[in-house]
């Protein structure tokens, strides 16, 4: 098993950027493909972005693309979410998923495909 616990949210403008942290505990993260979900207020936890235990494939959902990047170190047992040229409409809670394989899930985007979660980090954007 693992434990994600995020960090690194907070209020921004819009245009600025943010980095989120997602930091697992055990000793085999590079196992535990990863992915980040977000929620607003009223609505559905929506995928944001996936990447692979190797960190070598990574997937996005359209709407970031070209400003949000997923990665990871496995050496510190952490993934990041870096956010750039942030937008009103990203705000939202954000939230760190794993699962107990490398690979990504053909459901990659899909959050019943994440065995683990964090508590989640608020994210807003103010324009």
């Amino acid at each position: 098993q693992v434990q994600l616990v995020e960090s690194g949210g907070g209020l921004v403008q819009a245009g600025d950027s943010l980095r989120l942290s997602c930091a697992a505990t055990g000793r085999t993260f590079s196992k535990y493909a990863a992915g980040w979900f977000r929620q607003a207020p009223g609505k559905e936890r929506d995928f944001v972005a996936a990447i692979t235990g190797s960190g070598g494939t990574s997937n996005y959902t359209d709407s970031v693309k070209g400003r949000f990047t997923i990665s990871r170190d496995n050496d510190k047992n952490t993934v990041y979410l870096q956010m750039n040229s942030l937008k009103p409409e990203d705000t939202a809670v954000y939230y760190c998923a794993a699962r107990e394989t490398s690979v990504l899930s053909y459901y990659y985007h899909r959050s019943f495909a994440y065995a683990y979660w964090g508590q989640g980090t608020q994210v807003t954007v103010s324009s």
